[in-house]
């Protein structure tokens, strides 16, 4: 599913930015740009748009004053330099907000929360998990993977190697820790410093390790507990 994006914001700079990063994650489409609310305004009432990247300082209407003006607003991602008006976006139930200059890591993990959201919206939670997806860089591109493909996460010094149960595994350079903010919790768990998990992928638990099909992954001392009451619960 591709979500039709509006871009709006006053700086022509500021649109050219998001459109080159849009054209590198395929779940999202330009569908217009404009360079103030009332244009916003006009266009929406032509067109369906799914998401709008909205910046807030903008001259006769703010961002944040024009998304109040809107009665079924479509999911809003707030762009600014200005962090001062993050608490107007969170009061306006942003999805997101983004502080300019916006890097492509940045954004894909804003819309890795719009991903989670229209599937909760859409599916079953058990048909989420399995259709539930973030995108890595790998091999010079974004390599899409589906939350159900990944058996666990080791970290590898400069790069985190992701174990896929469907292809070769990929090596990303991130770090581990940023790589476990774009994972729904209920599915994956940091067992490790350095292992992440699928918690459904686990087909064995020892007090020491934790066993994916043949490969054996400890189990660190500060982590045990919490492994323990996500098994339970499941």
């Amino acid at each position: 599913m591709s979500l039709k994006c509006l871009i709006v914001d006053d700086e022509p700079l500021a649109i050219k930015v998001l459109e080159s990063h849009i054209e590198n994650i395929p779940s999202l489409s330009v569908a217009g740009t404009c360079h103030n609310a009332f244009s916003a305004m006009e266009l929406l009432q032509k067109t369906a748009i799914d998401l709008i990247f909205l910046d807030i300082h903008m001259p006769k209407l703010m961002g944040h004053e024009f998304l109040r003006t809107l009665r079924n607003p479509p999911k809003v991602i707030f762009t600014t330099a200005h962090k001062e008006f993050a608490i107007d976006a969170f009061e306006l139930e942003a999805v997101d907000y983004l502080l300019k200059p916006i890097t492509l890591e940045r954004l894909l993990k804003a819309v890795n929360k719009i991903s989670d959201e229209y599937s909760a919206e859409l599916k079953p939670e058990k048909i989420v998990d399995n259709e539930g997806f973030i995108y890595v860089r790998a091999e010079r591109k974004m390599i899409k993977v589906g939350y159900n493909d990944i058996l666990y996460i080791e970290s590898m010094k400069d790069y985190v190697k992701v174990v896929r149960s469907s292809d070769k595994a990929l090596f990303v350079k991130q770090s581990i820790s940023s790589l476990e903010e774009l994972l729904p919790a209920h599915m994956f768990l940091r067992v490790h410093r350095s292992y992440i998990v699928s918690l459904a992928k686990i087909t064995a638990v020892t007090n020491h390790d934790v066993e994916i099909g043949n490969t054996e992954i400890p189990i660190g001392r500060v982590y045990s507990q919490q492994l323990s009451r996500s098994l339970q619960n499941r």
